[in-house]
């Protein structure tokens, strides 16, 4: 896998729609990086909307991250399906204003599509990895935090925990 895999030749490409397919696998994340993530299998349908100020571009994501159990250690595959869509608006400079909006100058010639891709896979994994054996498990531990920390038990404890002396400055209003 080469970097100019992912690129877009955006100065050849008419002002229209088109599509884009992409296989993403380890040899992606091993270029890309693999801080969060370091195998997979992805799909990536890509449809580039080029128009005379911007280019959006919809990401149609979907495929298997395969992670490891923060539990068990254990290996899992993790489904993901999503769709994104940023907007690459043209500008004097080139500037990221958020995540769905790009700045990019009228010079550029082409879009590292790769790069975005790996950014929206890595915000899809999750936080706490379990593997879905322990799915079930985790329902469980929740309820059970839910019974001992209700909102109104800890406002009840509060006012329980009042200093005596406050007390007698309540009572002077």
């Amino acid at each position: 896998m080469k970097a100019t895999d992912y690129r877009v030749n955006i100065i050849g490409l008419s002002q229209n729609s088109h599509r884009f397919d992409f296989v993403i696998g380890d040899e992606f994340f091993k270029h890309y990086g693999t801080a969060l993530l370091d195998s997979g299998r992805f799909n990536a349908e890509i449809d580039l909307d080029k128009r005379e100020t911007l280019i959006e571009v919809k990401f149609h994501i979907h495929g298997e991250a395969h992670l490891e159990c923060d539990r068990s250690l254990e290996p899992f595959d993790f489904p993901m399906h999503f769709t994104r869509t940023i907007m690459f608006k043209y500008s004097q400079e080139e500037k990221e204003l958020s995540e769905e909006i790009v700045l990019i100058s009228r010079e550029r010639t082409s879009l590292d599509l790769g790069q975005y891709m790996y950014e929206l896979i890595n915000v899809q994994v999750p936080m706490k990895r379990l593997h879905p054996k322990f799915k079930d498990d985790e329902k469980e531990v929740d309820e059970i935090r839910l019974v001992y920390s209700s909102p109104v038990d800890a406002d009840k404890k509060e006012e329980d925990q009042i200093d005596p002396r406050w007390e007698v400055l309540k009572k002077l209003k």
